[in-house]
């Protein structure tokens, strides 16, 4: 039997342990997951998990960077679904705020994710995220669809209402109806900008 490369191990070692803890996260929450539990459900030895992942905040960060890839590609799929450019816009905008209905996401990036790795501005992810809204903002701010607005400066606050929307839902006592006022305010604000 031939030995498969070493890179395909590590990368298949990393993908157990992310699995298995985001199993534990989503059903326990961070601060209940045992490390013992999701290695040994991999598979693997708490070795293995400090060598990929330095610690159990570690694995938090990746847990949440693989959601996170996956909250992204959602969200291309429902802006490239719209009519125009602009209701994409609007329509990404309000995936993402509805995205906080879902367990695991309220779980683990919207309530674990800031009690553990502090201010969810500053993740990496949120760097490609304001990128993303910059761009799409300049090009309906060119073609004369919003408003003269600096796309950065509107980008980061867009990007900052709808990141304190969801966090308002996932730690509401009744999500649904929150995501509903969410929802409704937040389209209010983004129509503000419209010429």
């Amino acid at each position: 039997m031939a030995h498969r490369p070493r890179k395909e191990m590590i990368a298949e070692t990393r993908a157990k342990l992310v699995a298995a803890a985001r199993r534990a996260f989503g059903a326990v929450g961070y601060a209940e997951a045992s490390m013992d539990d999701f290695t040994a459900s991999a598979g693997l030895t708490r070795g293995a998990l400090y060598h990929h992942f330095g610690d159990k905040k570690g694995l938090l960060q990746a847990v949440i960077a693989e959601i996170d890839a996956e909250m992204f590609a959602r969200l291309k799929v429902v802006s490239t679904r719209a009519d125009t450019p602009w209701r994409g816009f609007v329509d990404e905008c309000t995936a993402y705020i509805e995205m906080a209905l879902e367990p695991e996401i309220q779980r683990i990036v919207l309530r674990d994710g800031p009690a553990v790795l502090g201010d969810p501005s500053q993740w990496p992810s949120q760097s490609e995220c304001i990128r993303s809204m910059t761009e799409n903002l300049g090009k309906l701010r060119d073609e004369g669809t919003i408003v003269a607005v600096d796309a950065e400066a509107a980008a980061r606050v867009i990007s900052g209402a709808s990141l304190h929307a969801a966090q308002w839902i996932a730690n509401s006592d009744d999500p649904e109806a929150t995501s509903k006022k969410a929802v409704k305010a937040f389209n209010v604000l983004l129509e503000g900008l419209l010429k």
